[in-house]
């Protein structure tokens, strides 16, 4: 949610700070997914030394302080500034928050599901909550009403999680794990290959994200020209996009518990082509109904990263993979925050469609270098029999 409030009141801040075009404003806020992702590093190897819990309570005051400073800020320079602080509070959630979700869990693919879910619902209440604020209040209480929430649930977060008794790194040492070892050999991949493959799918993934959820607000004022202009009742569309794509990640956190992960991800990935292609020749409500579609498609995506995570690498190490993975990943896609004042500029709306048409093609490439599932896999997946969790 926090990163999005930029992208949803962007055209209002533009307006305010004397700057002609919300394209031009734009390039200020990647410093914000740049730190979102180079952060991801030190916060994953403070979680797994430190502890995950003081890691998650600095990530819910911190993000909040700095949208607070959000708010104060008069300049662009000082706007970007401030995000890019408030990007690296917001690169601890990732490698931190996740791995400690999953780290007792029965059944990480549903775990990871719901949190996908909720995570969604931030990208909706971006949009929601921060054109309502920008309407009636002002783009400053975008940033600063929502921060002040966030600070009063690492308060609640602090008094009601107990402290750990060890952090990851160093809790006793255990066996590794042969099915982990299994499901690498049976096929023929190596962990070096392994996080290769994963880190490239995530930052096609990411790029795609970025793309869509930066460029959405204004991508459905461009397409909707001709039904709609007030910026509460597009936050409230595009909210709802947001939300009917989010239930997506439950469908697929209940699917990767039972079907092969490798199957499951390519056919996603290929109904992401698919609808974002269709976009492209639409505009007003039958664009918006495909928006439902891709937007589905791009957010299904998401939680099969951290699943080959839980799947393939140990606990005790899981936060400093995540944040490898991360720092690549979301570093690389900040980029399409630089990129998209630009591209929308200097091409339009339906270049970018097309643009991420192409990223979807190059991450079923990607993803068709995973691991085939071992004949036992399939035969759960078949049957609805999981083998015993090989997560902790």
């Amino acid at each position: 949610m926090f990163l999005l409030i930029f992208a949803t009141a962007v055209t209002s801040i533009a307006t305010e700070f004397g700057v002609g075009r919300w394209e031009d404003l734009m390039p200020y806020s990647v410093a914000a997914f740049f730190c979102f992702g180079i952060g991801s590093v030190p916060a994953g190897r403070l979680g797994d030394l430190w502890g995950r819990r003081p890691m998650m309570i600095i990530f819910f005051i911190g993000i909040g302080l700095a949208a607070v400073l959000v708010s104060l800020t008069q300049t662009p320079l000082q706007m970007a500034l401030t995000l890019a602080l408030l990007g690296c509070f917001a690169s601890i959630y990732h490698p931190v928050g996740i791995p400690m979700l999953v780290q007792g869990a029965e059944r990480p693919g549903w775990v990871i599901g719901v949190n996908g879910l909720a995570g969604n619902l931030g990208v909706a209440g971006a949009a929601l909550v921060t054109g309502l604020l920008v309407k009636h209040v002002g783009w400053r209480a975008a940033f600063w009403v929502p921060g002040v929430v966030s600070i009063a649930c690492g308060l609640l977060f602090a008094l009601t999680v107990a402290p750990e008794a060890h952090s990851p790194a160093r809790k006793p040492a255990r066996a590794p794990d042969p099915a982990r070892a299994s499901a690498l050999a049976s096929g023929g991949v190596t962990m070096a290959r392994l996080f290769i493959i994963m880190t490239m799918a995530s930052t096609s993934g990411s790029l795609l994200f970025n793309f869509s959820t930066n460029s959405n607000f204004e991508l459905l004022t461009d397409r909707l020209q001709s039904i709609a202009q007030d910026p509460a009742q597009i936050g409230l569309l595009l909210a709802g996009v947001y939300f009917a794509a989010s239930l997506t990640q439950l469908w697929v956190g209940h699917l990767l518990d039972r079907v092969a992960l490798k199957w499951l991800y390519l056919g996603i990935i290929t109904a992401q082509g698919v609808f974002l292609v269709l976009a492209t020749h639409l505009t007003g409500w039958g664009f918006y109904g495909v928006q439902f579609l891709f937007m589905a498609a791009i957010f299904g995506a998401i939680p099969f990263t951290d699943a080959i995570i839980v799947r393939f690498v140990d606990d005790a190490s899981r936060s400093r993979v995540t944040g490898m993975r991360l720092a690549v990943s979301f570093g690389a896609s900040s980029c399409a925050v630089w990129l998209l004042g630009p591209v929308v500029k200097q091409a339009g709306f339906t270049a970018l469609l097309w643009l991420m048409a192409a990223i979807s093609l190059m991450t079923f490439a990607i993803v068709s270098q995973l691991p085939r599932p071992s004949p036992q896999a399939l035969v759960d997946a078949t049957t609805g029999r999981r083998s015993r969790p090989a997560h902790g």
